[in-house]
């Protein structure tokens, strides 16, 4: 009198696999990273150290600085603070004269919306080969 457990394919057979993945590894490579970051942010100040200057501050002086404008008009004339330009020569004769001074004075450069972009080109050329420190562009609404 035998007892039969089970069927004789069964014993055959092989066990199938665990289809779970082990989590314990992973969890706990997590919880290394996440004490990392927490270790290695800096500690937040809620203050910010400024240099400040000390002593009395120098006194203050309204003096308005002096002003060159170079009109360049739609022709392609150009005017030194209302004087027409003859050629390049003599802007550029003009602008050593600004550039050899120990205070530049400030070149405002306005051209007409319809002169050719190479004019205006070439008095910003001279002006940056010359040495003129302080020019800009300013709007014209006169020119305009």
């Amino acid at each position: 009198m035998s007892m039969s457990v089970g069927s004789s394919s069964a014993k055959d057979a092989d066990p199938e696999p665990m289809m779970e993945m082990n989590m314990t590894p992973l969890i706990d490579v997590l919880l290394v990273l996440i004490i990392m970051l927490i270790i290695t942010i800096p500690k937040q100040n809620h203050s910010v150290n400024l240099n400040m200057p000390t002593g009395t501050p120098p006194p203050m002086t309204d003096v308005k600085p002096v002003v060159v404008t170079i009109d360049v008009d739609f022709d392609g004339t150009i005017l030194w603070d209302g004087e027409v330009i003859p050629d390049r020569a003599a802007l550029e004769a003009k602008m050593n004269a600004v550039a050899a001074m120990a205070d530049q004075p400030e070149v405002h450069l306005r051209p007409n919306k319809l002169v050719e972009y190479k004019v205006v080109a070439g008095v910003m050329a001279s002006a940056q080969r010359i040495g003129v420190t302080k020019i800009g562009m300013v709007g014209n609404e006169q020119f305009q």
